[in-house]
């Protein structure tokens, strides 16, 4: 294979590196081999693949040839691919990038890189974190800083930081993150690549807890894709979804179709006030210049309705949920008793039968996905003293889990999108919110955003 040809390689989407795998253009081993060289060539500048697995991957490639040599046939067979660092892989450390869990080894996969495995799909390594994944960096004690690709000086976002940071640089065309405060589409606004938060329990979360764990599936948290196409989160969803083994006994997955097959057939909300969360005016203004060619192509666009459910209630509902499910074992934590608790659930319920009623009158609400795009690395180490500076003003900096937050106390899917760029060439992304358990059509939005408006744009090398 020629140096052309392995460059080429690592810059296809995963569905079309696939395609070639199938059709006997390219071995499995020479695209490990190309993932391979990207990543050792630069990985050097950015860090985000810091646990590398590249034997076994090229026993897993060599395996993936023999299968195809055979005739089989399987979505994702061959295909390179990263894994966020808090997923069990089988053999690899696990430490949720904290020196507490140095040491510990998964002894098995996580339902999920185990049905990515079935499905074919060769792992090479995980990408990096910050300590305990809570926070939009990816920076730790154990493997060090991920810089964003774009921008050195600034992060990647997180914690599925390392994944996008690795989609975004061309070393992979696939990764599995996870979400519970905007964790996969943080990460993939600030590099400018798609991620997708499922529906609450679609993927099973089993196998992705701080190392030792294993109890109930935790409030709000996520597990899903993040890629460089919005066709192959759909890809990796189609892999990844379904329910865990217990429940598969009786029940089956049957998500339903996307509602539409062109823009034009699309009602959209358009999102752009939050109380008591700012929005950088950039931001603003690219997700209005989007609604704006929405309304052009004959998509029936609003601006607010009187189905919108209560935002403010909805984020004190989350953010209990959240400092809640997060605290759990903390040294010193004070614990909410248990009709608390239950109360935090029926609010979250009524939520939801909120936003039920409002999708029967759109089909997705359009959103941004973060406050403001990739911002300089921060150093303060107190969550308390840490700002954000949006529009010229500092401003409290976990008052942004706002937006994230929106999709997450509703358990509704949310497909993050790359839609613009700032003045200084940074990349603006949104989030793409629909109805529970549709998540066809959040990513079948993005799909055709991307078909008529363009998607990923790779930054230039560091």
């Amino acid at each position: 294979m020629s140096e052309t040809l392995s460059h080429e390689l690592m810059d296809l989407t995963a569905g079309e590196l696939a395609e070639a795998l199938a059709s006997g253009k390219v071995s499995a081993l020479e695209a490990t081999e190309a993932a391979i060289a990207r990543i050792e060539d630069r990985d050097r500048a950015i860090n985000a693949v810091v646990v590398r697995d590249f034997e076994r991957a090229r026993a897993q490639a060599r395996a993936a040839d023999a299968a195809l040599r055979r005739g089989e046939r399987r979505p994702l067979l061959g295909v390179p691919m990263t894994v966020k660092e808090s997923h069990n892989v089988g053999g690899l450390p696990t430490n949720w990038g904290s020196p507490a869990f140095s040491g510990w080894t998964a002894p098995e996969d996580s339902v999920g890189v185990a049905r990515l495995k079935a499905a074919g799909a060769v792992i090479l390594g995980k990408t990096n974190v910050p300590p305990f994944l809570a926070d939009w960096q990816a920076t730790n004690p154990v493997y060090g800083r991920t810089v964003n690709p774009w921008d050195p000086t600034r992060t990647p976002g997180g914690s599925s930081g390392g994944s996008a940071a690795a989609l975004a640089a061309g070393m992979v065309p696939l990764e599995f993150g996870s979400d519970i405060g905007g964790s996969i589409r943080v990460p993939a606004a600030f590099c400018g690549v798609y991620g997708h938060k499922p529906s609450y329990g679609l993927v099973p979360g089993r196998g992705h807890a701080p190392p030792g764990l294993d109890g109930m599936p935790p409030a709000l948290a996520c597990v899903g894709p993040l890629a460089r196409s919005a066709l192959d989160l759909q890809l990796a969803l189609d892999v990844l979804a379904g329910p865990d083994e217990m429940e598969a006994v009786g029940y089956r997955l049957e998500l339903p179709a996307p509602r539409h097959a062109t823009l034009a057939g699309h009602r959209v909300l358009v999102l752009e006030e939050l109380p008591g969360v700012a929005l950088d005016d950039e931001v603003r203004a690219a997700l209005a210049d989007l609604a704006r060619r929405l309304d052009d192509l004959s998509a029936e666009v609003a601006r607010e309705s009187d189905l919108l459910p209560d935002l403010a209630q909805g984020r004190e509902i989350y953010m209990g949920l959240l400092n809640t499910t997060l605290s759990r074992g903390a040294p010193g934590a004070t614990p909410i008793d248990a009709h608390a608790w239950m109360g935090l659930q029926d609010g979250q319920l009524a939520l939801r039968r909120r936003w039920a009623e409002l999708f029967g009158e759109f089909d997705v609400v359009l959103a941004p996905a973060f406050g403001t795009v990739a911002y300089p690395h921060v150093e303060e180490q107190d969550p308390q003293k840490r700002t954000l500076l949006i529009n010229g003003k500092p401003t409290p900096y976990f008052d942004q889990l706002g937006w994230p937050g929106v999709p997450l106390v509703a358990n509704l899917p949310a497909t993050a999108v790359p839609i613009g760029f700032t003045r200084g060439g940074l990349p603006i992304g949104a989030q793409i919110i629909g109805p529970y358990l549709e998540d066809r059509t959040t990513i079948g939005f993005a799909a055709l955003l991307e078909r008529e408006f363009g998607g990923f744009r790779a930054p230039p090398p560091l």
